[in-house]
């Protein structure tokens, strides 16, 4: 059986002390957790970079007619900025 190893870089990371005491009172693993939620974060960061570059031109297009048109039932806002 070959052993595959992660490479694993070592960073300081601020966290509450009070909250770290806890988590691992209650056998919690820290650093298992902020792994799991740094992927999470990433995946929706790409998921919404990649949203926003497959719709680039839709939103341009739409900018571009509200800036002609106007925003539609503009006329009916109860908060108005100038």
């Amino acid at each position: 059986m070959v052993a595959i190893l992660e490479k694993i870089s070592r960073k300081s990371v601020a966290v509450d002390a009070a909250l770290l005491s806890e988590a691992n009172a209650h056998g919690l693993d820290a650093t298992g957790i902020s792994e799991a939620a740094l992927r999470e974060a990433l995946r929706q960061a790409r998921a919404a970079k990649a949203w926003a570059e497959e719709n680039a031109e839709a939103m341009a297009e739409h900018r571009a007619w509200v800036e002609k048109n106007g925003l539609p039932l503009a006329e009916f806002a109860v908060l108005k900025i100038d």
